[in-house]
């Protein structure tokens, strides 16, 4: 507790005994006979929809006088919200999962102070909020915008296709995917492969580039994976 204390008040080096003290504070506040502590408790805070991210919340964050306790909060709040979307769509956690441990690091590094880090992650929380409205403007349904992800729409060379020829291919590969997965077709090579195979067929189909039509098969299966649980739960097995 005492390395992380000192990490985490970059530039303020402080005697051993204050920090004893320190570090006495938090265990006194931090040990209850439930043996948990509520970090949204301790910083005097209403306990958040963490599935919202309101600007209310987050301007009381950014006001709390507590700047590395507001670090914690923020923290929690995202990787909460990363695991939340781990489930749906592979591409948008694996993204918001790098740019949090970016953060993290440079502050852990001393390279940015609390404020900054808080300014940081605040504005990692509103993009995580804009990403929810996505697929609405996109008009994809949420399962369809999982795939238009997939497909690297960052990439220069994918752009060229255009939004209307990108959301074609997610709503062909919602439906192929659909129509093709079992049960346990994650263990089937040859479901596996065939699955793979009608993929690249859709992607040569609308002129996705031939050089990045490899990853972005890769991408969509483990996409699927997320998703062809609960369709294989209602959809009969493929023939």
């Amino acid at each position: 507790m005492r390395a992380a204390l000192a990490k985490r008040a970059p530039g303020d080096a402080r005697p051993e005994e204050e920090l004893n003290h320190a570090i006495r504070q938090i265990v006194s506040r931090a040990v209850a006979p439930e043996g948990v502590i509520d970090l949204f408790a301790a910083a005097g805070l209403k306990k958040p929809d963490i599935s919202i991210l309101s600007e209310e919340f987050l301007a009381e964050v950014r006001g709390m006088p507590q700047k590395n306790l507001a670090v914690e909060l923020l923290r929690k709040l995202l990787q909460g919200e990363i695991r939340t979307r781990r489930k749906k769509n592979l591409v948008q956690a694996r993204s918001f999962a790098e740019l949090l441990e970016q953060a993290l690091r440079r502050y852990q590094n001393r390279a940015i102070e609390a404020a900054q880090v808080i300014e940081e992650l605040i504005a990692l929380a509103k993009e995580m909020r804009e990403a929810d409205r996505r697929g609405e403007a996109l008009g994809l349904s949420e399962e369809e915008l999982a795939f238009y992800d997939a497909l690297e729409t960052n990439d220069s060379a994918v752009k060229v296709l255009g939004d209307e020829t990108l959301r074609t291919i997610a709503r062909e590969l919602v439906e192929t995917v659909r129509n093709n997965v079992t049960i346990d077709w994650t263990l089937r090579e040859n479901v596996r492969a065939n699955l793979r195979r009608l993929v690249k067929r859709i992607l040569r189909k609308y002129g996705y580039p031939p050089d990045k039509q490899e990853k972005a098969a890769e991408t969509v299966l483990e996409q699927a994976e997320l998703l062809s649980a609960e369709w294989a739960a209602i959809q009969p097995a493929a023939a």
